[in-house]
């Protein structure tokens, strides 16, 4: 199963894929969520994605804030869009160990902006991934 996840952002959001292999795709620096959305249903259908799971931002504390309705109103929206199913995964930390990965991997500067929120998209899939297991 070909697996698309998505690390929504105000203005940069990350998009991973995962076939035989996972990995980050790209970065996509969109502001309008209509258009962000055409282009992840475009990426989505080129990459023959059968399901979207976007990263739900919780609070520490489990609750869901303004950015987990912001996403969740994202992804009714996508489903517009798009015919495959579309799944919110809890992606509390998930920038953070990104950073960390890229910290390790010795990634700084631009190219770390640039990829970093890609990086955390691959975390959100990996943990769907585990969460499924």
């Amino acid at each position: 199963m070909i697996i698309m996840a998505v690390d929504l952002g105000k203005a940069r959001t990350g998009i991973a894929v995962c076939d035989k292999t996972m990995f980050p795709l790209c970065v996509i620096e969109e502001w309008n969520k209509e258009k962000l959305a055409e282009k992840i249903a475009a990426l989505s259908s080129e990459h023959k994605a059968e399901l979207i799971v976007i990263g739900l931002p919780k609070n520490m504390d489990g609750s869901e804030g303004e950015s987990a309705q912001n996403a969740r109103a994202f992804a009714e929206m996508l489903s517009g869009y798009v015919s495959i199913p579309i799944k919110m995964q809890d992606e509390r930390c998930t920038t953070v160990i990104a950073h960390r990965y890229l910290s390790d991997n010795n990634v700084r500067g631009k190219k770390r902006k640039q990829t970093v929120d890609a990086v955390a998209a691959t975390v959100i899939l990996q943990t769907y991934l585990d969460s499924i297991k």
